[in-house]
């Protein structure tokens, strides 16, 4: 799968990394989403859940044996259109 696909598929559900962030106190949150709105994600991080903004982060997705990061601004969708709109 390469990265154009994966940024449409669903999301909930994969681990997650901050990898890059203009806000130092998203960096290095992991964990697996649980949920996601056109702006945020909530991670679920050591059994507490932390709202993490798109726009200024950059994720790392794992899945399988592979990893794919996506800039939050590329996605930054409702889920539903995110496979109308991601070209």
């Amino acid at each position: 799968m390469n990265s154009q696909d994966f940024r449409r598929r669903e999301l909930i559900g994969l681990e997650v990394e901050v990898i890059e962030s203009t806000c130092q106190e998203h960096l290095g949150i992991k964990g697996r989403v649980v949920d996601e709105s056109k702006n945020t994600f909530t991670i679920e991080q050591g059994g507490r859940e932390k709202m993490v903004p798109k726009d200024c982060c950059k994720f790392r997705f794992a899945e399988g044996e592979g990893s794919y990061v996506v800039s939050g601004k590329d996605i930054k969708f409702r889920p539903e259109d995110r496979i109308k709109k991601v070209r």
